[in-house]
């Protein structure tokens, strides 16, 4: 994929850090941007800003850990825009202790989102991408974590 412009971006974990630095830079090449986060004030926020810069852009709240969200998150891309081309799987976080230190609670969440919130991103959109004509790309965003 050589031209973004008029392409369709889904990002999850939108709302902050390297997500939003995705989501920016997608309405910076023209990029039609679906946002996706749990955060709703935080997703409202980054919304408002992408369109701010005259960006086309919706916000779905979304929790990548439960299957049924990427589904909605699928459906309300495919009736917004008809095509995702770029799928960002960016959703992550961090239990913010060592292993030892973390509850199963807290280990749990964090394989939900982190793992798992990969695999319903996967499962749920690249049968979409399957079935078009054009060429789409899956980024799977990982920290250290994911390297250990």
């Amino acid at each position: 994929m050589n031209e973004f412009k008029n392409k369709v971006a889904v990002i999850t974990g939108a709302a902050s850090g390297i997500g939003r630095g995705l989501a920016v830079r997608c309405a910076q090449e023209g990029m039609k941007i679906v946002l996706a986060d749990v955060e709703t004030d935080a997703l409202g926020k980054a919304e408002c800003d992408i369109k701010k810069m005259g960006a086309d852009v919706i916000g779905v709240v979304t929790d990548v850990s439960k299957p049924e969200n990427l589904k909605r998150l699928a459906l309300k891309t495919l009736s917004t825009y008809g095509t995702v081309d770029l799928l960002f799987n960016n959703a992550g976080v961090g239990a913010g202790a060592t292993l030892w230190e973390s509850t199963i609670k807290d280990c749990q969440w964090v394989i939900d989102v982190n793992l798992w919130g990969v695999i319903h991103g996967i499962r749920e959109f690249i049968p979409i991408m399957l079935k078009q004509t054009t060429p789409c790309h899956v980024v799977n965003t990982a920290s250290i974590s994911g390297l250990r």
